[in-house]
């Protein structure tokens, strides 16, 4: 009996169950392709990082190099597990070839390296360590997804006479610079291709590797290695940072569905509740019925909770199934930098159990609502008919007095949202969340895509920006191009910056490493979080992740080794960086010349339409520098996290109209059901068909109208406060959106709008030409 009424109530009422079950199903998706994208981005790290056998720490180091010193030091350190020295041929991007053209513009180090030994594998794209003969090279995956390569394209090395081809035999997969964050990137070849190669081109630079007995000890082991005045001209850089930074672009996406996911939890269960609302409302007499026969409350729950179990239950089960296949449209970029880590149970575990998660929540929502059978009485449900909860606004519109007066069916819609608020917050609700995850995703897209972003990168704005790195006579090559733009008469401002090593003094008494800019903050200037940049040199400003770290605000005091020497720096400013694993500081200090890690000079042109064209000359004159725009630069930085971040805007503006639309649908589905004896009183006035459905249109519109300005307002408050909390982690807790007012305040609202003007004329086709003394009847 109990199939049977099930069956009669899934074909008298198709339209509204397809409806909840769609909107159950995309819960289930979203919620459980969150969660199986997070897990499969921590196993893949995990799996590469074990297969790989990633250092714990690294000691990058540019100039001479005492070998023997550092194997010493190592055999007498009792927290060394493992030690090795890579070393890396630095190679000038505008001499290397992928196709016609050089890399000049690129600002990726591209470093040539041989196949380690002992740890730090570089792996292929099935996870496995690369082996190349004479003449064949392995190229980063960045490289794969940026150029479009494929195996057996050729590399070409030409630098003066020394001229050489390799072919692509495999892609790298590299625990340490994977990320496009990361601008360094290692190319495998074989030892008789890089002794050729060392004795050619470039520059020799070194990491330094160790892998530990005991990982946790990774802080006291750089306390004692610092401590014993070892090579340290570089970055030095852990394991839980190169962690940090491949995480950084699946990470901020994983969270954006999360978020979205959650928030489509919400609206399904006050659908739910809704639906369930209306179903009471509308078979209240029947229920009365039930009870007048002796049926029992908890018959006719049962009966009713049946319905949403099976709804939910195989909308649930499908969502799941779909996950798996949905997954790979947002996991597609960590299968091709980190690969697929062996499945387990786990995985598939947690990602069924939030789609179960979504059930249960459905389920306790039926539960609550259906309490309210207790509230029925069978005496009065049959001599009334109606749950008689419905709270009507004591507020009237005039339509005499109305300016809506020529147009009756919006004077009726204006005056029914006014007189049935409560009716409409579930439209309104939707409406509002619609418009919410709609704007938040494009708008922090295009702040990610703005020049301005680069801002949360630890620069300041500029037009051309030129990088130096280490090289044998990298001082002199420095000192050449200030003084080419000092005398450049198209340069309209320039600041020159160095970034260097200094050692600072941590909560624990010891020393850790800081990088530490040097120059002139006030020309090119940074936006920051609380305080202004150091105008003396007993002042530093740290990144927002330094302070954090060192547990410093604006007014402490921080110590630094100048010089050979304790100096106390106060902290003058907090600003927010993204690169670097956020930790970085700025100060006016003089620098050790043999710590220099990057000099950069950062200028505008007195016309910005010469910036190609000068990019052109600098990069000819002082080669191998990279020169870039602030365009470029970000793109090269940032393209991969942008091109995930486009995918998922994309797909959550498709979830939220599509929600917008079935929400409509039933909604108005149901109100028309209701509203059935007023629909026939207005048609025995001589109201016609058409000024009806422009009632229910215009009720539509309003309710829109109010949602997307609340959207609006939360997109412009909440959104910002949401996106920080996500890229807090990273370098960033204080993000400004920069807004498109046309996409995010005119062509998204009117994309929402045209789908649900369009999703309620087809809903409220039913309401047709019929017997006004039977609607009246019933």
């Amino acid at each position: 009996m109990l199939a049977r009424m099930l069956q009669n109530e899934f074909r008298r009422k198709t339209g509204i169950t397809l409806t909840l079950f769609m909107f159950v199903l995309l819960a289930a998706i979203l919620v459980a392709s969150g969660t199986r994208m997070i897990m499969e981005l921590s196993t893949s790290i995990q799996h590469l990082f074990t297969e790989s056998k990633t250092p714990h720490v690294v000691q990058m180091h540019s100039g001479e190099l005492d070998r023997n010193k550092v194997s010493q030091w190592t055999q007498a350190n009792d927290l060394v597990a493992q030690h090795q020295i890579v070393d890396m041929i630095n190679v000038d991007g505008s001499h290397v070839y992928f196709g016609a053209e050089s890399e000049k513009g690129s600002i990726m180090d591209m470093d040539f390296v041989v196949q380690n030994k002992e740890f730090d594998y570089l792996l292929n794209m099935n996870n496995e360590k690369i082996q190349v003969n004479e003449g064949e090279i392995a190229v980063p995956v960045y490289y794969l997804q940026e150029k479009q390569l494929q195996l057996g394209d050729s590399v070409v090395i030409q630098d003066g006479s020394f001229n050489r081809s390799y072919r692509i035999v495999d892609f790298v997969r590299d625990a340490q610079m994977n990320p496009s964050i990361i601008h360094s990137k290692r190319f495998v070849i074989s030892p008789h291709d890089f002794q050729m190669l060392e004795q050619s081109t470039g520059e020799t630079e070194y990491l330094i590797e160790f892998r530990l007995v005991d990982p946790n000890k990774t802080n006291e082991f750089i306390q004692t290695y610092q401590n014993a005045a070892l090579p340290n001209s570089g970055p030095l850089v852990t394991y839980s940072l190169f962690q940090l930074l491949n995480a950084l672009t699946g990470g901020v996406v994983a969270a954006v569905i999360i978020m979205v996911s959650l928030i489509l939890i919400v609206i399904a269960v006050c659908c739910i509740r809704f639906t369930m609302l209306a179903t009471i409302e509308e078979d209240y007499r029947e229920i009365s019925v039930m009870k007048a026969i002796g049926v029992s409350g908890r018959d006719i729950r049962t009966l009713y909770l049946s319905k949403y179990v099976v709804i939910a239950g195989l909308a649930c089960i499908v969502g799941y199934l779909s996950s798996i296949y949905v997954n790979r449209l947002f996991t597609s970029n960590i299968m091709l930098y980190m690969g697929s880590a062996p499945a387990t149970w786990l995985n598939e575990a947690l990602s069924l159990f939030a789609a179960i998660t979504i059930f249960a929540i459905v389920l306790g929502c039926c539960i609550l609502v259906l309490r309210r059978f207790n509230q029925i009485s069978a005496i009065e449900g049959l001599r009334s008919g109606s749950l008689g909860d419905t709270v009507v606004s004591t507020m009237k519109l005039s339509l005499s007095n109305s300016r809506w007066s020529r147009s009756v069916p919006v004077f009726l819609a204006l005056q029914d949202v006014i007189q049935r608020k409560r009716l409409y917050r579930l439209l309104l609700l939707v409406f509002t969340v619609s418009s919410l995850i709609i704007i938040v995703p494009v708008n922090f897209l295009n702040t990610l895509r703005a020049p301005s972003f680069i801002s949360y990168m630890g620069v300041g704005q500029s037009d051309i920006r030129i990088d130096l790195r280490y090289s044998e006579d990298v001082e002199q090559r420095y000192a050449e191009l200030l003084e080419h733009v000092r005398t450049d008469s198209d340069v309209l401002r320039y600041s020159p910056l160095v970034t260097t090593q200094f050692n600072v003094r941590n909560n624990e008494g010891g020393y850790d490493q800081i990088s530490v800019e040097t120059g002139d903050f006030s020309i090119f200037p940074l936006s920051y979080l609380s305080g202004l940049a150091p105008k003396t040199d007993n002042e530093i400003a740290l990144s927002d992740a330094n302070s954090r770290e060192l547990d410093k605000k604006v007014g402490d005091s921080i110590v630094l080794m100048v010089e050979d020497r304790e100096k106390t720096m106060v902290v003058s400013g907090i600003y927010q960086d993204v690169t670097n694993g956020g930790k970085t500081a700025k100060a006016l200090l003089p620098y050790d010349k043999n710590r220099v890690l990057w000099y950069v000079v950062s200028l505008d042109l007195k016309d910005a339409s010469q910036i190609t064209d000068k990019i052109a000359a600098y990069e000819q004159a002082f080669s191998p520098a990279k020169v870039t725009d602030l365009q470029g630069y970000l793109h090269q930085t940032l393209g991969g996290t942008i091109d995930q971040l486009k995918r998922v805007t994309i797909a959550v503006l498709v979830v939220a109209v599509l929600v917008s639309i079935l929400i409509t649908s039933l909604f108005l589905r149901m109100l028309v059901a209701k509203d059935h004896g007023d629909i026939a009183i207005l048609r025995s006035l001589g109201f016609a068909l058409s000024n009806i459905r422009l009632k229910y249109v215009m009720i539509t519109l309003i309710v829109l109208g109010i949602g997307v300005l609340a959207g609006m307002i939360l997109a412009n408050t909440a959104g910002p406060l949401l996106i920080s909390a996500i890229m807090s982690s990273f370098g960033a807790s204080h993000m400004e959106f920069v807004i498109n007012p046309l996409q995010a305040y005119i062509l998204c609202p009117l994309m929402l709008a045209s789908a649900i003007t369009i999703a309620a004329l087809l809903s409220i086709q039913s309401i047709r030409e019929a017997s006004i003394v039977k609607m009246i009847v019933e």
